[in-house]
């Protein structure tokens, strides 16, 4: 039985995670953590989930000895948190965006001690994609110009999303595109062959849409992925903390945890 703790459960995504564990087979919650003064502190986590009483309560600190934690809750908590696992050695799976490079590299620093999976986006299949969209760029050559479409909800609060940086990362790794451009406003000339055009859009209650745009001679290729429901980030991120809970120390992402190449 793997033993899983979930920080940021008070939260939207952190509710989801906090129902899975539950009801899935093989997993147990023994602990469910939001932020200090938070007003759902004390309240049982199953009732918060929706799915009945789970008998532990949400407090501010970790207890009940977990093998893993899963943090989806803010980058200032999720470092704190990630320090706190340090200290414990406990695995841990960072779900949270928008925490930039500083928090990346303390993450690298603390996976001498613990085992921890950080991810940008927590799909199965958008983490196909990761390791795919790249490979198609340099497929088609210099001819061929791409573009990353990014679409959120209203109250996303970074912008572009993380997941869209992953998959320029991506692209910039397997072809000669160095050029991040962050959208195009009045006379910037012709487009270089080295631009990877990047634009972020929100409007509404849009869980997440990512389109890669390939434009060449003649023919156009999208490759598009579509959220329907935050649920598939939730698994994901129930599928890594089982992998982190055994793993030994170090830094890994959703690739490692579904054992595809990036």
């Amino acid at each position: 039985m793997t033993k899983i703790a979930v920080s940021g459960a008070c939260g939207r995504m952190g509710r989801l995670i906090t129902r899975l564990v539950i009801e899935g087979p093989g997993i147990e919650l023994v602990c469910a953590l939001d932020a200090p003064g938070h007003p759902d502190l004390g309240k049982d986590a199953g009732l918060l989930a929706g799915c009945g009483e789970a008998g532990v309560a949400v407090t501010d600190s970790l207890t009940g000895e977990p093998d893993c934690v899963i943090d989806f809750s803010s980058p200032d908590a999720g470092l704190a948190r990630l320090e706190e696992c340090e200290g414990s050695g406990t695995a841990i799976v960072i779900g949270t965006t928008g925490t930039g490079e500083d928090f990346l590299e303390r993450a690298k620093a603390a996976c001498g001690k613990i085992a921890c999976v950080a991810a940008p986006n927590m799909s199965v299949g958008m983490n196909v994609l990761f390791a795919t969209v790249g490979r198609v760029a340099k497929s088609l050559g210099p001819d061929y110009d791409v573009e990353i479409i990014e679409v959120h909800h209203n109250r996303k609060k970074d912008a572009p999303s993380g997941t869209a940086l992953k998959l320029a990362e991506s692209v910039q790794r397997d072809s000669g595109m160095k050029d991040l451009v962050h959208g195009r406003d009045g006379m910037v000339g012709e487009r270089g062959t080295a631009e990877l055009g990047m634009h972020a859009v929100r409007g509404g209650d849009i869980v997440g849409w990512h389109t890669v745009l390939y434009a060449g001679p003649g023919e156009t290729i999208e490759i598009t992925h579509r959220v329907q429901s935050r649920e598939t980030f939730a698994a994901g991120a129930v599928r890594a903390a089982v992998f982190a809970a055994s793993a030994s120390p170090g830094l890994y992402s959703m690739a490692d945890v579904l054992g595809i190449g990036e």
